[in-house]
Order: C-alpha cells, then structure tokens, then sequence
C-alpha cells in the first residue's frame, strides 16, 4: 500500500468511523513502556481509549494498573482483567454507593479514588464503613491545574492527617495532576513542571519527618510524562499515547509515539465550485476546538474545513475537479479522547485491512454498576 492507513477493503466499512490500527497501538504501548523505563510506574488511564480490548493488550504487555474518570471506565478494566484501578474522580452523591457496589462485584480488584476534602474523607468513611468495607483512597493535590484537589498550603497537612487517622479508608498515597503545562518546547515544559513540583517535595518531607510511611505518588498526565518519567519512585498515568492524535503530536515534539486512531469519511456532494461535502459533522468528531483545530486529513492538501452541522463537514477545497463523490478520507482527530466517545465501535485495521469490530464499551455512563 502506498500510505500507512490505507486499506484494501474499505467498502466494507461504512461511513463516518472510528478506525484503530492495532499494530501501531500496540507499539505505542511499547514506547510508553520504554518512556518510563519500567512497566511497574506506569497507571495507563483509559479515558482515551475506553475499550477493553486495548485494556487487555495493556494487560499483555504488563501493565498492572490503570487511571479511570468514571464508574463506567473502572467496570471495563475489570471486565477486561485488570485488578488494580484508581477512579481520578473525588466521588459525590450516588456515585459513592456505585463505588461500594464495584468493590463488591468485583472482589479480587483493588478499586480506588480521590479526595481533597474533609467532607469527602467523611462520607467515603462514613458509607465504606456501613457497608463493612474499606475504601483505598489517594489525596489530591492542586499544584496549579486549578481543576481539582487540595491547595499545598498549611491545612494540607491536617487533612492528610485526617485522611489517614479515617477507620475505614486505607490512604495509599498522593496524586498530583498538572495538564495544564504544556509548552511545545521540552526543556521550558521541564522547568515549569519541576518548578511546579517544588511545594510537593516539601510537602512530602514534611510527611516523612512527621513520622508517617512515605506515600506513593501518582504524577501527571500525557503533556508531562516524558518529564515525571524522569523523577524517582513516581507513577506515571499517560492515556492519550495509547492513540496519539495531532493536538500532541504537535505540541510533544519529543514523545515518539504514532497515529493509532483515525476517522474515516467520504465525500458525499459536491454543491459548488470549490466546495466539497462530507459525512462528518459534529457526531463524527470532537468539536470543542475552533473549526481549524477538529480535523487533519492525511490523503487531502489544500483544504479548509468551513462549517459542520450534526453530520455534514463542508471543506474548501484547491482541487475540485480531482475529487469524486464517494472519495475516501482519512483524517486525524485534533483531540482523540472524546472522538473516541462519539463511536459505539470502533473498527480495528491489521495490516491494511479491516479485521474486527470493538466495542467503546466505557462511552455509556453506566454498564452494570
């Protein structure tokens, strides 16, 4: 085949879809291994791919433990096999009884969460507690993301303090989330992200000398992975990887990783000069990004996506005459993570060809629990 993500029996796939090419997401699992120097530190989240069969080439490869963002991501790690699962979510309402209700279903995995609150330690203790179960929990720091966790100031200590003396929570260490450095130059993304962690060394000193065992420690994301890989005895928790898309692919220069996820579609009018139609609107592709940051074909030059509605994209295009109804494009999605939410299935491509259908189980916010 001339290009990578050609393949020779398209007709049978309809269109828009969710392509996966296994072998590439298998070699980014591979060079995610090899990022962090040892399986052991890597807690892979799977919001990116939210299906278990990429769980389960994870599983393969020797990962052990995984980073989730909802109850419907924790069950499908299970199902897939994995027994070691932190929800990256403080945990409210019914979503706590939910939890119970996991821990139970599925006895042989160590299920897990977040707090970074009094409150949060209290109904966590209060409803694992009646339920005659304890809950593992991890404190989250806000080092700057200002999304979620707690502070690094001085009540940060008394609610470690308090987090621990809980007697039914089992504190397992911190987790320390800070997507939102992101500089495209490396070494300038380093020294934001070590300068960033500075308070956290100290806070974990302060632990240490207060006489407690030290916690473990759960570092960043995909946008600083290639920098936590390098800070001993951290976990890293990258997800996007697993597919890489342009967004980061662009920005992280310096993270080798290749194009696994793709979105197939064709065109399907041609209404004037200039002008193509195809079968991708907002349902085929995330559409949080401005309308030149959703898409980048990889078989078309000299376009620019102008609008989409819930299932047409209209492009201009350069060469008009040269494009056919029923063309095929192939297009990488700006931001993979919620493109991959859109589809039911995605459809998985092994040497060029169409070979199976898997199932994004994690989109539904709810598969038995």
């Amino acid at each position: 085949m001339k290009n990578w993500f050609e393949i020779t029996n398209i007709a049978e796939i309809d269109s828009p879809a969710l392509l996966f090419y296994q072998e590439r997401i298998e070699r980014n699992i591979q060079q995610m291994i090899a990022t962090a120097g040892e399986v052991s530190r890597l807690y892979v989240h799977v919001k990116t791919n939210k299906t278990p069969e990429v769980v389960r080439l994870l599983l393969a490869a020797g990962v052990t433990k995984f980073k989730c963002a909802t109850i419907a991501e924790a069950e499908m790690v299970a199902l897939a096999g994995g027994k070691n699962v932190l929800i990256a979510h403080q945990l409210v309402g019914p979503k706590i009884q939910r939890l119970i209700a996991l821990c139970r279903a599925y006895p042989d995995v160590v299920f897990a969460s977040l707090v970074d609150c009094t409150e949060s330690a209290q109904w966590l203790n209060a409803q694992f507690g009646a339920a005659g179960l304890r809950a593992n929990v991890w404190l989250d720091i806000n080092n700057g993301m200002n999304r979620s966790g707690h502070a690094l100031d001085d009540a940060l200590f008394g609610l470690y303090e308090f987090t621990n003396q809980q007697p039914h929570l089992q504190l397992i260490g911190l987790h320390v989330y800070d997507g939102h450095i992101r500089d495209a130059d490396f070494q300038i993304r380093k020294q934001q992200i070590d300068g960033g962690f500075e308070a956290v060394n100290i806070f974990l000193e302060k632990i240490k000398q207060a006489g407690y065992e030290a916690p473990a420690l759960i570092a960043g994301g995909t946008p600083t992975f290639t920098s936590h890989a390098q800070r001993a005895g951290a976990f890293c928790s990258p997800g996007t990887c697993v597919l890489w898309d342009w967004g980061y692919g662009d920005q992280l220069t310096e993270q080798r990783f290749e194009y696994a996820a793709l979105v197939l579609t064709r065109v399907i009018s041609k209404p004037k000069r200039g002008l193509v139609s195809i079968d991708m609107g907002h349902k085929a592709v995330a559409s949080e990004n401005p309308i030149d940051r959703r898409i980048r074909f990889l078989n078309l030059e000299n376009y620019e996506l102008l609008s989409q509605s819930e299932e047409h994209g209209v492009l201009a295009v350069k060469n008009w005459d040269a494009i056919a109804v029923g063309d095929v494009l192939y297009g990488v999605p700006y931001h993979v993570c919620p493109t991959v939410n859109l589809y039911e299935e995605a459809q998985v491509i092994v040497n060029h060809k169409w070979a199976d259908s898997w199932q994004v189980l994690a989109r539904r916010r709810k598969i038995t629990v």
